[in-house]
């Protein structure tokens, strides 16, 4: 977990815009007392996430946030929820983007996030990224990404049950300073 650590410094220094209020002694001393917290940074690195922190008024407080240029690749191939995991037809995945989240204690973020990450740095240009999407799409069977071509973010839609490779999902914890 020190190499974890290390690393995360190394961005945190190098990316000061990202959280221009926060200091790095702070994060280190949450990261070594709460080890589950620690547990989820490192589920949500190795899975491709490229994790920083993040401070913004579209979260409530700071948050450790996927900073990946792509889609992290260890969240792909992945079903929007369980239930649409389930009723697939064939070829069904391992897992859903819903069902991660909550095994690595992560949030997915919503439309409105995803848009002002958006609006600062450029994502997905080639990936995409399941959102949390609202019970009445969800109900009719169908589940939202975005992702940024020609300059412009956009949000489009599925069947819950689709999957892809290029297809995976971003995520944030939050941390109680």
């Amino acid at each position: 977990m020190e190499d974890l650590i290390l690393k995360l410094k190394e961005r945190f220094e190098k990316n000061k815009d990202r959280h221009p209020n926060i200091r790095w002694d702070d994060i280190q001393n949450k990261l070594e007392i709460d080890k589950k917290l620690l547990k989820t940074i490192r589920d949500m690195e190795e899975t491709g996430g490229e994790i920083d922190v993040f401070e913004s008024k579209i979260f409530d407080g700071p948050v450790f946030l996927d900073f990946a240029n792509e889609s992290p690749k260890g969240r792909r191939s992945l079903c929007y929820d369980k239930e649409a995991r389930i009723n697939r037809k064939k070829n069904a995945p391992e897992s859903s983007v819903i069902e991660e989240a909550s095994k690595m204690g992560i949030k997915v973020l919503n439309e409105d996030q995803y848009y002002a990450l958006q609006e600062n740095w450029d994502f997905d240009l080639k990936s995409s990224s399941w959102i949390l999407t609202d019970k009445g799409i969800r109900d009719l069977g169908g589940a939202l990404f975005c992702q940024k071509r020609y300059k412009r973010t956009f949000t489009s839609h599925n069947g819950a049950d689709s999957y892809y490779s290029s297809r995976g999902f971003r995520a944030y914890v939050e941390i109680d300073l």
